[in-house]
């Protein structure tokens, strides 16, 4: 599932759309993305209307358009946004394109997990569920207060399956948080409760730190994180830990339902 930095890059897909009107809107009224809004609705609203400005926030989307539309867009886990042609036929697992008098914008889904939304309010900041989201993991209301606040009300939950709870940490997904853990060398399955509070200090500057790297490196262009991090080693069976001087085989398993990958030597328990 897409995560921080792959949702960031694929709203910038859309940009070549700013400015632009909408003169058509074509939709696949059956697929499941439309579970939350029926697919006649989101014509009905966003044709004629001009594409203002795109947001994230963890990993939703927002896209506002002109006279007070707001569209919702969660990717799931295959959706992805791209920009093409007039001359585009767009296929079976596209099933939204806000064609405008220049180009065509894409939203491709072959799994169907994202959704969409449409709120129509002359509110400065969006709906009220956007304006309700916890703040992102760089505002500045990602305090370390307001970070330990929401940790500790959580003691007997392992930190990889914390920091994957998008009420306090948006946009972390599983490789992130499999990330932030390998570089503290904190096992992913210690319960915050055994963690003191300088460690806890340090999950919340780790947490700022992966974000800011995965936005830098990934979030423009898509490029492969460097092989110094755990990311490129994670995936499959046979990866060895990447920091300098271990080289240990890494551990797989699952952890409440998520894969979660460590490095036995260097996140030891105990």
């Amino acid at each position: 599932m897409p995560e921080l930095a792959e949702v960031e890059y694929y709203r910038k897909k859309w940009n070549p759309g700013l400015g632009q009107r909408v003169e058509k809107v074509l939709t696949r009224p059956k697929a499941r993305i439309y579970r939350d809004i029926p697919a006649p609705s989101i014509r009905k609203g966003l044709l004629g209307r001009t594409l203002v400005e795109s947001q994230t926030h963890g990993k939703q989307m927002m896209f506002t358009f002109s006279e007070g539309a707001w569209m919702g867009l969660h990717l799931g886990m295959t959706g992805k946004l791209f920009t093409e042609g007039l001359d585009y036929e767009p296929v079976k697992s596209d099933h939204l394109v806000l064609v405008t008098e220049t180009n065509q914008l894409v939203f491709s889904d072959y799994r169907m997990f994202g959704k969409l939304t449409l709120d129509l309010t002359e509110h400065e900041a969006g709906p009220e569920w956007w304006r309700e989201l916890p703040p992102r993991t760089l505002d500045r209301g990602f305090s370390k207060k307001a970070h330990a606040t929401f940790v500790r009300r959580f003691p007997r939950t392992p930190l990889k399956t914390l920091l994957l709870d998008q009420r306090g940490y948006p946009g972390i997904g599983n490789w992130m948080a499999d990330e932030i853990c390998w570089r503290l060398r904190i096992p992913p399955q210690t319960r915050v409760g055994e963690i003191d509070d300088e460690a806890l200090d340090a999950i919340w500057k780790m947490t700022r730190q992966v974000s800011r790297d995965a936005l830098r490196v990934i979030g423009d262009t898509w490029d492969t994180p460097p092989k110094s991090w755990l990311f490129t080693h994670r995936w499959k069976d046979g990866g060895s830990c990447p920091r300098r001087g271990c080289g240990v085989d890494l551990q797989r398993a699952d952890l409440r339902g998520r894969t979660t990958c460590w490095c036995p030597q260097c996140q030891a328990e105990g």
